[in-house]
C-alpha cells in the first residue's frame, strides 16, 4: 500500500468541545488529547473538503449534543445515533439521495472520514458534568467509529427468498502526510453500494459495506472479527478491497501472516506476526476462494485485472526472505501476502482465517481485491499547489466504483453451484 509517510511538523488544535466550568472539576478523568490522525483536521484542505461537501457542522452539532448529556447512558445513545447518521448521510450522498450541499462530486469518501475524525476529536476533548472514566471515554470512541463505519448496521432483508448476500469492506484514505488530499476508492465504493442489489444469474443480489480504519491497533484489538464474525455463516460471498497499485486490479491468490512495518494513520508501524487469537493454530498463509480464473477473463472496465500469485517468503530452513511468483512453498514462514505487508494483507488475512476457523473454508467465496490507486490529473499532482478535486480524479474514482461492482457481479455468478 504505497510508500512510507513522514509525518512534519503538526500543529496540535485546541479542543473542539469544551465543558462549563463548573462541571469540569465534577470530570473523574481529564480530556484526552487528540490523536495525530485529528490533529491533521485543522490542516487547510480537510478543512476545505468539509465545507465543500456541507460535513462541516457535523462535529460542531455533535459537540453541541454531547455536551447536553447528563449521564453515560445519554451520552451513549447520543454516539451510537449521531454516528449511525453520519454513516447514513454519506451513503445517501454517494448514491444521489436527497438534496447535496457543496460542490464536490457525490462520489467523494473524504468527507465521511474527516467528518469523523471531527466527532472522535469531540469525545477525545469532552469533560462532561459527571463522573467519567477513561474506559467509558474509550467505549464511546469505540461505538462512534463501528456507527460511522457501518459495521454494526450490515443487516440482510428478512425473508428474502432467492436475494444472495454479499459483504464487501473498503478503508479509509492513508498516507495523509504525503498528501492530505487523497482520496480512498475502496472506501468510496463502500458508499456506493452499500444497500444496492445486482442482478446475478442465479437472481438478486443485495450488498451490504462497511468501512475499516487504517490503524494497527484497531487490527490488532480485533475491529475486523467484531464485525465478520456474524455475518460470513449468512453471506454467499465477500469481497475485502483497498487501493494497490498503479493502472490495475489484482485480485490476490494468497493472504501472509506478517506486518511489514509500515506507518498507520497515526504514524505507528508495526513488525511483527499478525495478532490473533490462538495463535498455537495460526497458520502462515490463508488462501483466496474468489472465482478469480472468471474475474480475470471478464471485461469489467477499463483498467486490467490480474490475478496475483506472488508472495515474499523465509523458505523451510532458510534465513533470507524471497520472492516466490507462483506462491509460497510448503512450510515456509510469510513475510508478504500477493496485497503485501500492510493492512489490505491484513484485513484478507483475518477475513480468510476467520471463514476457515468457522468451518466454511470453500463453500464461502472471499477474498481481497486490489484496486488501481487512485490519481489526480494530469497538472494537479503536486500536493503543495494541487486542488481538492479535478474532472479527471472524479472520472477515476466513478471508474474504479464501477469496476468493482462489476468484478462483485463476476464473482456472485462465478460462484453459483
Amino acid at each position: 500500500m504505497g510508500l512510507a509517510a513522514l509525518l512534519a511538523g503538526l500543529c496540535a488544535p485546541t479542543s473542539a468541545s469544551a465543558a462549563a466550568s463548573a462541571s469540569a472539576s465534577t470530570s473523574a478523568v481529564s480530556a484526552a488529547a487528540p490523536t495525530v490522525e485529528e490533529q491533521r483536521l485543522d490542516r487547510a484542505v480537510p478543512q476545505e473538503i468539509l465545507r465543500r461537501s456541507g460535513f462541516d457542522s457535523v462535529a460542531p452539532e455533535f459537540g453541541r449534543s454531547l455536551d447536553g448529556a447528563r449521564s453515560y447512558a445519554q451520552a451513549e445513545r447520543i454516539v451510537v445515533r449521531q454516528g449511525a447518521r453520519l454513516w447514513t448521510r454519506a451513503v445517501d450522498r454517494a448514491q444521489g439521495r436527497g438534496p447535496v450541499s457543496g460542490d464536490l462530486s457525490r462520489d467523494d469518501d473524504r468527507p465521511l472520514y474527516w467528518a469523523r475524525l471531527g466527532m472522535t476529536r469531540e469525545v477525545r476533548g469532552w469533560e462532561p458534568g459527571f463522573q467519567l472514566s477513561d474506559r467509558q471515554r474509550e467505549a464511546l470512541l469505540g461505538k462512534l467509529e463501528r456507527a460511522s463505519r457501518g459495521q454494526d448496521s450490515i443487516r440482510y432483508p428478512h425473508g428474502g427468498k432467492g436475494v444472495k448476500r454479499i459483504l464487501v469492506t473498503g478503508f479509509d484514505p492513508f498516507t495523509l502526510d504525503r498528501d492530505v488530499r487523497i482520496s480512498n476508492p475502496s472506501g468510496a465504493t463502500a458508499l456506493a453500494l452499500d444497500g444496492t442489489v445486482i442482478r446475478t444469474a442465479d437472481g438478486p443480489a443485495r450488498i451490504e459495506t462497511a468501512v475499516f480504519p487504517v490503524r494497527w491497533q484497531d487490527f490488532a484489538d480485533g475491529t475486523v472479527e467484531r464485525t465478520l464474525r456474524g455475518q460470513l455463516p449468512r453471506v454467499d460471498l465477500f469481497a475485502t478491497v483497498s487501493q494497490g497499485r498503479v493502472g490495475r486490479f489484482d485480485v490476490e491468490r494468497t493472504n501472509g501472516a506478517w506486518r511489514g512495518g509500515f506507518a498507520d494513520n497515526d504514524t505507528i508501524g508495526r513488525t511483527e506476526t499478525i495478532p490473533v487469537t490462538d495463535p498455537a493454530t495460526q497458520p502462515q498463509w490463508t488462501s483466496t476462494t474468489l472465482p478469480y480464473a472468471d474475474i480475470v477473463a471478464a471485461n469489467t472496465g477499463r483498467f486490467p485485472v490480474y490475478d496475483n500469485t506472488s508472495v515474499t517468503e523465509i523458505p523451510a530452513g532458510g534465513t533470507s526472505a524471497v520472492v516466490r511468483p507462483d506462491g509460497p512453498t510448503p512450510g515456509s514462514t510469510a513475510r508478504a501476502g500477493g496485497g503485501g505487508d500492510y493492512l489490505s494483507n491484513e484485513i484478507a488475512y483475518r477475513a480468510t482465517l476467520l471463514r476457515d476457523r468457522l468451518g466454511l473454508g470453500a463453500s464461502l467465496p472471499g477474498g481481497h481485491v486490489h484496486t488501481p490507486v487512485l490519481q489526480f490529473g494530469a497538472g494537479n499532482t503536486n500536493p503543495a499547489t494541487g486542488t481538492v478535486t479535478d474532472p479527471e480524479f472524479v472520472r477515476n474514482r466513478l471508474d474504479i466504483i464501477a469496476q468493482v461492482r462489476a468484478i462483485v457481479a463476476v464473482a456472485i455468478n462465478g460462484s453459483v453451484a
